[in-house]
């Protein structure tokens, strides 16, 4: 891997981290060095930034054969997570501070830093959470990658950042598989949203799927945060995650 530093183990992971294409901060968790990962996967946080929930995920993506590559979408303030101590209210005001260009210049440093080490796009996939479940489909519908998964992702029917539509408007455009899985209690994302998504990301052509989930709510799968958490919709959303993954994302 290139531009590695402060190197570390996690579990039986090896956790690096990283600067992609020289550019852009990235954490990569990868499996153990004797088990070359199966593919790779870039993973897009939510409005908090690289939280020790978001490395829980990538963790989880190693524990499946993975490397998983986070880019830090607020490197350009200089940082990686907003305060913890002023949780949602200082994440909505960072997140403001995103442009599609940027954003979308992050996560393509990330899918050639897995090119970099080996991995074509039929190789290579993208997930997200939140504001990360967005970028996740807008990525999916202007790059050929294996599969997308968005875990709630919002601004489905207005744009959250200029260069970046409605996914209403881009889901049609999909160019691979992807699969949505939305709370059908979300106060931020309508369920009238969620129910059109799923009808525009099957005008693709590609395989789509969208599962909604009754008396779940945005970030139904943050274990870091017991209001919100259902965990019988979490198992089986990640469920569901890791076999859509494992179908469609092709072993290296």
């Amino acid at each position: 891997m290139t531009a590695e530093a402060n190197e570390k183990h996690t579990h039986d992971h090896l956790r690096t981290e990283v600067a992609a294409r020289d550019r852009t901060p990235a954490t990569v968790t990868a499996p153990a060095a004797d088990d070359p990962p199966r593919a790779g996967i870039v993973v897009i946080q939510d409005a908090r930034g690289i939280t020790p929930y978001l490395l829980s995920v990538c963790d989880e993506l190693a524990d499946a054969g993975y490397l998983a590559i986070a880019p830090h979408l607020y490197h350009r303030d200089g940082i990686a997570e907003v305060d913890p101590t002023d949780g949602w209210a200082g994440a909505i005001p960072q997140m403001g501070t995103l442009t599609g260009d940027g954003i979308h210049a992050d996560v393509d440093d990330c899918l050639a830093h897995l090119s970099d080490v080996g991995l074509d796009p039929s190789q290579t996939a993208v997930i997200g959470f939140c504001m990360g479940g967005t970028v996740a489909l807008a990525t999916a519908s202007r790059r050929p990658l294996a599969a997308a998964v968005s875990f709630y992702g919002g601004s489905v029917s207005t744009s959250a950042w200029p260069g970046v539509p409605p996914l209403l408007d881009i889901a049609p455009a999909l160019m691979g598989p992807w699969l949505g899985l939305y709370g059908e209690e979300d106060a931020l994302i309508p369920l009238t949203d969620i129910n059109e998504l799923r009808v525009a990301a099957a005008r693709s052509g590609q395989p789509t799927e969208l599962v909604s989930y009754p008396g779940a709510g945005h970030a139904f799968h943050s274990h870091d945060r017991p209001a919100v958490h259902r965990p019988e919709a979490a198992v089986d959303a990640w469920r569901r995650t890791i076999d859509f993954l494992d179908q469609r994302v092709r072993p290296a």
